[in-house]
Parts: structure tokens; C-alpha cells; sequence
């Protein structure tokens, strides 16, 4: 069965901006919102396919929303930017409306172990997964707060557990702290949205072997057996952003646990 956009979906109208959305697990969260009705800003630095090593753009990305009936625009945005996460929700505005969900996916990553990090790019960390993320959240909170309605998204990763001693590191410790950093965030602004109706969650996809994932040789012999498909993350991130945020919100979680405790099903991607 074909993928479609059902415009009366669970998200039916709702305006969501997706950052890191070229490939991936942006693109894939993009696609399921879309198929639900959402109008979707699909936000990157990539915006033509071939602009980056990796495959995906966020043009082609909007292409196949549009071409499947849904609606999406490409803003084009470096998270580590100041001026440019403010332009995003401009644009975002401009299009659609005030934003209604906004999902914080983008992230760069160095593994490289704490001796030698440099500080250049522990700064840049820090920019795009914990302070942009911050940044971006108080940029749409002042209308959602107005609306008494609102999701924000937070995409975290298993790096955010603590390390057992033992265990055998690979230069993840910067990645942890800013994912660990991210999820205290959402709790804290979880409790601080309730009374206006926001709900606020973040969620862990586990093994997915995106381009990202496999530029980062993250999947080996010993893990393989553990990847899952994207679909299944973006049918999880869908339930964490729609429903009664007083019962579906301040969650740190994991898309396995959301699927099997609410008994999902992933839903087919757009082609």
C-alpha cells in the first residue's frame, strides 16, 4: 500500500518545524508529520542533494511532501547560528503561521576522546544541540504559551546514559554530556510549560542506520542485529506530539518503549 497524505490526520493543520531534516531521522519525522496533515518546515543546511557528502536535501525532502499532496517549505538554517534559528522561525511564520510543533533534531558530532578535544568544536556541540535547541524553544514558546497549545520535541540518543567503567569508550563523552544536557532541558521546561498546555518530550530513536549513523561506522558485526527501520522512530515522535499534553508530556523515552507501550504501528514513508 502506497504511502499518502491524509490532510485530516492527527495533525491535521498544525504548523511543525523539523531541524536536521535533510536525511534521516529529520527527513523521516518530516515525512510522518506531513502524512498526518501537518504543514511542515523542513529546516537543514543542505538544501540541494550534493551539497553534502551525505545523501538527502531538504528540497528533495519538500519535493516529495508536495508531490504526495501534503505541504512543506525548505528553510535553509546552520543551528550554531544565532541569526539563522531566528530567520527559521520567521519563515516558519511566514508560511504557515505560528508554530505549533517544533522538534529539535540537528546535531554535529566529533568523536574524539577528552584529551584531545578541541575546544572549537566543543563550543560548536554545544551551539547546535544544547543552546540551539534552548534558543529555538524560546523563540515559539511566547505564541504557543498565548494559543495555550504546543509541542516541543527533543531528540536525544542512548549516549546520554551514563558509561558503565568498564566500557570500552570511542569519543562519545562530549555527545553524552550535550544529549544528557538536552534531556534535563525538556523535563525543566516540561514543568515550566504545563499550565499553558505545552507538552514537551524527548525521545531516543535506538539504532537506526541512517547516513550519519553509517559515516560514523556507529553499526558493526556485533550490533547489527539491533537496527531498526526510521519508521519506527517517526511513528513514536508522532505520539509524543499530539493527544492531552497533561498525559504525554516530560518524558524521556525511547522509541521502542513508545511503540510497544501505546501498541503502534509504524506507518509506511512517503516515497
Amino acid at each position: 500500500m502506497t504511502a499518502t497524505v491524509n490532510k485530516n490526520g492527527l495533525l491535521a493543520g498544525k504548523v511543525a518545524v523539523i531541524t536536521g531534516a535533510s536525511r534521516g531521522i529529520g527527513e523521516a519525522i518530516a515525512l510522518r508529520y506531513a502524512q498526518e496533515g501537518a504543514k511542515v518546515v523542513v529546516s537543514a543546511r543542505t538544501v540541494e542533494e550534493g551539497d553534502h557528502m551525505l545523501p538527502g536535501s531538504i528540497n528533495g525532502v519538500v519535493k516529495r511532501i508536495n508531490a504526495a499532496g501534503g505541504q512543506a517549505v525548505a528553510v535553509r538554517a546552520d543551528l550554531a547560528s544565532h541569526d539563522d534559528r531566528e530567520q527559521l522561525i520567521k519563515a516558519a511564520e511566514d508560511a504557515f503561521g505560528p508554530v505549533d510543533i517544533l522538534v529539535n533534531n540537528a546535531a554535529i558530532t566529533y568523536f574524539i576522546p577528552v584529551d584531545d578535544f578541541p575546544e572549537k568544536r566543543f563550543k560548536l556541540m554545544m551551539e547546535v544541540q544544547v543552546y540551539g535547541p534552548f534558543h529555538l524553544a524560546q523563540l515559539v514558546l511566547p505564541k504557543m504559551r498565548e494559543r495555550k497549545s504546543g509541542w516541543i520535541l527533543n531528540i536525544s540518543s542512548h549516549a546520554a546514559l551514563h558509561p558503565k567503567l568498564n566500557a570500552a569508550g570511542r569519543g562519545g563523552t562530549v555527545y553524552g554530556m550535550c544529549k544528557a544536557a538536552l534531556e534535563r532541558f525538556t523535563t525543566g521546561l516540561a514543568a515550566e510549560a504545563a499550565s499553558d498546555g505545552i507538552g514537551v518530550n524527548v525521545i531516543s530513536p535506538g539504532l537506526i542506520a541512517t547516513p550519519g549513523v553509517l559515516h560514523h561506522h556507529l553499526i558493526n558485526e556485533s550490533n547489527k542485529d539491533m537496527a531498526v527501520p526510521v519508521e519506527n522512530m517517526a511513528e513514536a515522535c508522532l505520539h509524543l506530539v499530539h493527544g492531552d499534553p497533561a498525559k504525554n508530556s516530560g518524558a524521556i523515552t525511547y522509541a521502542d518503549v513508545v511503540l510497544r507501550e501505546q501498541k503502534l504501528t509504524p506507518a509506511e514513508l512517503i516515497a
